[in-house]
């Protein structure tokens, strides 16, 4: 997908925005943090290289990747403890959330299906997202006893 950059190439410059936000912060008393689109763009970018997903054009309505078997695929990021969902729902099948800690390393905390996540996420709020916690996508993950 990103032919002239390889995974490791895009984690160092990811580090790097995360640690001068750190220092920006330390030198100024204001809170500097990647957050909103760019931390959504930054998700969306290290699911397909970990996962082998082929990105959607920027902006595409309901979803943001297709997977090798053409299930529509929606990433969401987040640096919190918790992920917000659109309360209109998703066109996608498969659900990939990523959470990128202080530093800029990521984990996948869920990569499952997409209907019950929506389902297990609190009711839409008046900005129009339904939130959930990393937890609980977690616990979907498992399977029931």
């Amino acid at each position: 997908m990103f032919e002239n950059a390889d995974k490791e190439q895009i984690s160092s410059l990811i580090r790097t925005v995360f640690n001068a936000t750190d220092r920006l912060t330390e030198l100024t008393g204001r809170p500097f943090s990647p957050d909103g689109h760019f931390v959504g763009s930054l998700g969306e970018v290290l699911a397909t290289i970990e996962l082998g997903l082929e990105l959607a054009p920027p902006s595409t309505e309901g979803y943001d990747a297709v997977d090798a078997e053409g299930r529509l695929v929606e990433i969401k990021a987040t640096t919190r403890n918790a992920v917000a969902l659109s309360a209109s729902g998703t066109k996608a099948e498969r659900l990939v959330v990523v959470r990128i800690d202080s530093v800029g390393d990521p984990t996948i905390v869920y990569d499952g299906p997409a209907t019950p996540a929506w389902e297990a996420a609190g009711r839409p709020q008046k900005n129009g997202q339904r939130r959930i916690s990393l937890s609980k996508l977690a616990g979907l993950n498992r399977p029931t006893q």
